[in-house]
């Protein structure tokens, strides 16, 4: 298995898609799940919400703090902590 820095995830283009976190999101930003990168009760909990591989995702609102986002996931708004939303593998939309 190959890790990854999150700089370099964050540049990488895979298939014409610019592969990001979760947490870089800015409001008004779509884009669809590809992986985890935690384990654990913490992937269990990411996989409850409903951030499954192919959900879509968007950015709604950021927190004045920055340490928290509202996400529009599968029909429902949840806010997710940018500590969370970090280690949310996403390709744009």
């Amino acid at each position: 298995m190959h890790t990854v820095s999150e700089m370099q995830l964050m540049h990488m283009i895979i298939l014409d898609k610019e592969v990001r976190l979760l947490s870089s999101l800015k409001a008004g930003e779509k884009c669809t799940v590809d992986y985890l990168k935690m384990d654990g009760k913490e992937k269990r909990r990411m996989l409850d919400l409903g951030l499954i591989r192919d959900t879509k995702v968007e950015a709604v609102l950021v927190s004045p703090s920055g340490g928290l986002t509202a996400y529009y996931i599968r029909g429902a708004l949840l806010a997710i902590r940018s500590e969370d939303a970090s280690r949310v593998v996403v390709s744009l939309s």
